[in-house]
């Protein structure tokens, strides 16, 4: 159990910063943090990608009742979003820290709302958010807490992580909208609201 435990909290924890750090994005005003915290979420989420893909391959290769088979077991969850985080948030993620190097000779530049609305992307943050909570099942099992023995918890359980993640792609859909509405110029004035023409 212990063994368990010792293999599923790294992966946990590097999930869950990889998940602040994709929320705190789309806050930063400077490109030069940007870009450093990018790729730091860069870092964070191809090693999480990694050490899940790791786990669960060492549970498929290996047969019986190991550690890393009980890991892998746990982790089947959050096999789901760690797979969009590999094939969607790498490639948004790498698109925006070089968007944000576009900026490198101007250190202090202000990062633009376009930057910031790419930051505030579904697809950068809740993949890796959502893979961070599939994670907890696998913690509170590893633990010695057995969710799916009771029914009576087993459902309600399930009904909080799913409110939990639709909770969360809402504010990101609605993040990711607001900074869009910023990036887009200004509408052109209207002949009409211009003033009368003189000639």
């Amino acid at each position: 159990m212990e063994s368990q435990l010792t293999i599923l909290l790294p992966i946990a924890a590097v999930w869950l910063a990889a998940g602040l750090v994709a929320d705190g994005l789309p806050r930063l005003h400077n490109t030069r943090v940007l870009r450093r915290r990018t790729g730091w979420l860069l870092v964070l989420a191809l090693t999480g990608v990694v050490l899940t893909t790791t786990v669960l391959g060492g549970g498929l290769l290996s047969a019986g009742t190991a550690p890393v088979d009980r890991a892998a077991a746990g982790l089947t969850l959050a096999a789901g979003p760690a797979l969009v985080t590999a094939v969607c948030s790498l490639r948004r993620i790498r698109r925006l820290r070089a968007g944000a190097g576009a900026f490198a000779s101007a250190p202090a530049t202000p990062a633009p709302h376009g930057l910031r609305a790419a930051a505030a992307h579904p697809l950068v943050g809740l993949p890796l958010q959502v893979t961070a909570l599939a994670t907890v099942p696998a913690l509170i099992a590893a633990a010695g807490t057995d969710l799916g023995a009771d029914p009576g918890v087993t459902g309600p359980a399930i009904t909080v992580g799913a409110l939990t993640v639709l909770a969360i792609g809402v504010r990101h859909a609605l993040r990711h909208s607001r900074f869009t509405e910023r990036a887009q110029p200004d509408a052109p004035r209207s002949a009409r609201t211009a003033g009368p023409l003189h000639v």
